[in-house]
């Protein structure tokens, strides 16, 4: 399955296409130095197929590319972290899903 994520400024949300069907999104809140993402959706019928995790993949590595903190207030982007610690060092300390 070919995901597609694109980044809209403007609605404040990554979105994921598969083709040309909108699969799922993740809405963001930035300010100074922080990205907090704050709600992921994937559509009933793409669940299960990757369609979260290569939205948080991006959202995660557009924070880093960008040097962003990231806070996880969304719990499907908290418990990605926790499975993926690779991205640990992005959340503030103390944050819930820090290292």
């Amino acid at each position: 399955m070919d995901i597609s994520i694109s980044r809209d400024d403007g609605r404040h949300r990554y979105q994921a296409h598969v083709g040309n069907v909108a699969a799922g999104y993740c809405e963001y809140r930035r300010s100074a130095g922080v990205i907090a993402l704050t709600h992921t959706v994937v559509s009933p019928g793409f669940e299960g197929r990757g369609v979260g995790s290569a939205l948080a993949v991006r959202a995660l590595d557009d924070a880093r590319s960008e040097g962003l903190q990231v806070e996880p207030a969304c719990s499907f982007i908290a418990a990605y972290i926790v499975r993926h610690p690779a991205y640990a060092d992005l959340v503030p300390p103390g944050f819930p899903a820090s290292a």
